[in-house]
């Protein structure tokens, strides 16, 4: 077995591990580090800056010692029903527990929780690569512990429950997902036994809070390569339980010899193209979600073939219920989901020939800041196979990319801000906040978008008053 002692060391040279391990000893106690950290030293991925540390006695008698050897000052977060103390220390985040065994009950995911002994710590984990540890008391200072073979499973690359599977995600079905989650991120296969285990326990989804499942699944949207882990989740059957309307999108129907593509995996095709251009989570979940109403709208034209008219319009509409089922912001980060997906088939009309100064001006107006995350889902929902016409739709949206700059350049649509607003047309007409303001506010904007009139006060105000009289209104004075 290879060895870590030398990389242990290294990565315990600072001296809160030093503070710990006397602090420790000063109390008779046993301490690890253990979780993540521990897992991600081992296989040289980016070691975090926050710590769990365990101790077979109190977690929380434990910080408030450090405390008082660090800075009496220090702010200790306690939280007495976990039993968990949390320290910030030089860039350090670290959270102090005790060793416990859990227990569950079939309707909830939190456990009773009793004190235990360090094998009762291990055996509450969900995987054997979350079971290292490593040593911090002085005598054996650096040592790693490795009870349920976990180094064998990193080095297999290979996510396997240290206690019967059933068990593990039974009493915490949170786990399922995070099995998905930790295999998307690190690469690395689901051990066959779990993996019917997780379809086994599949509605025991039904008993997570949905912010939960949302966290989860915002990890795996984030991993380099996110359509690995909806893969999984799809196969074993979580998926249909979390957003089933992503399941809808899968299969392929045929009639008359005609078909059309499987726009499930053409949807996670886009979410990894999306993830190598940018690393914006909602980005990536207008990716997930911008071809999800295609189900709703699928029509078979005779003649003509499979249609999704409208498909954007209808998808743009289910965004806000998927995100206030998820529990996920319904505010800027929603619209800007929501936008995106309306939004994604406009540039493609967009490469057509003799497309007019007004017709960008208006993409440029209704996608503002957000244009260039639009252009970058656009680019990524090209996933034709045929290599001469991939690249000729690639170059046309360059195309598009250089008419859009230069109309920006030119009418700075994207910043644009209303020269007349509604209460200088009230003010003007002695109106009150009624529908013909908004007419009139209208008809100002949709002048300037299709160039009949340039973007100045001047011009507008002057619009104004004729569009105003041809409504049979005056100036009051």
């Amino acid at each position: 077995m290879k060895s870590y002692s030398k990389k242990i060391l290294n990565s315990l040279d600072h001296d809160i591990f030093k503070i710990i391990s006397d602090t420790s000893d000063d109390l008779k106690i046993e301490t690890y580090i253990v979780g993540g950290f521990v897992r991600d030293l081992i296989i040289d991925k980016s070691v975090k800056k926050d710590i769990d540390i365990m101790c077979i006695g109190s977690g929380i008698d434990l910080a408030k010692a450090i405390q008082k050897k660090i800075n009496p000052k220090t702010k200790v977060n306690i939280f007495k029903r976990y039993g968990t103390a949390m320290i910030n220390f030089k860039g350090f985040q670290i959270e102090f527990v005790g060793s416990r065994k859990e227990s569950y009950s079939e309707d909830s995911r939190n456990p009773s929780i009793e004190t235990g002994d360090f094998m009762d710590d291990m055996l509450r984990r969900d995987f054997t690569i979350n079971t290292l540890a490593i040593r911090l008391n002085n005598k054996n200072f650096g040592e790693l512990v490795d009870t349920f073979d976990g180094l064998k499973d990193l080095e297999k690359k290979i996510i396997i429950t240290p206690s019967e599977p059933n068990k593990t995600f039974s009493d915490d079905p949170l786990r399922m997902l995070r099995a998905v989650r930790f295999a998307s991120q690190l690469g690395f296969n689901i051990d066959q036994k779990t993996k019917d285990s997780i379809i086994e326990n599949s509605n025991r989804l039904t008993i997570l809070s949905p912010e939960r499942i949302a966290d989860e699944i915002n990890k795996i949207l984030m991993c380099d390569n996110p359509s690995s882990g909806f893969k999984n989740l799809e196969k074993l059957k979580l998926l249909k339980i979390i957003i089933p309307e992503l399941i809808d999108l899968k299969g392929v129907e045929e009639v008359e010899g005609q078909t059309h593509k499987d726009n499930f995996y053409h949807t996670l095709q886009v979410l990894d193209n999306v993830a190598q251009k940018s690393s914006d989570l909602w980005l990536r979940w207008a990716a997930l979600l911008h071809d999800i109403a295609k189900p709703a709208t699928k029509r078979f034209e005779k003649g003509h073939g499979w249609t999704f008219h409208g498909h954007e319009v209808v998808g743009a509409r289910m965004v806000p219920k998927l995100f206030t089922k998820l529990k996920l912001p319904l505010h800027e980060k929603m619209r800007f989901v929501k936008k995106l997906v309306e939004l994604h088939l406009r540039p493609i009309s967009l490469t057509k020939e003799n497309i007019t100064d007004s017709a960008i001006r208006r993409l440029l107006f209704d996608a503002g800041e957000d244009f260039d995350s639009l252009m970058i889902l656009c680019e990524a929902d090209i996933t034709s196979k045929n290599q001469t016409k991939g690249k000729r739709y690639l170059e046309k949206f360059l195309l598009v990319r250089q008419r859009c700059k230069e109309v920006e350049e030119k009418d700075h649509i994207r910043a644009w801000q209303p020269p007349i607003s509604g209460e200088l047309i009230m003010e003007t007409f002695g109106l009150t906040p009624s529908k013909p303001v908004g007419e009139i506010k209208d008809a100002i904007k949709d002048a300037m978008l299709d160039g009949v009139i340039p973007n100045s006060y001047e011009a507008a105000f002057q619009f104004m008053l004729e569009k105003a009289a041809s409504m049979g209104f005056h100036p009051k004075n």
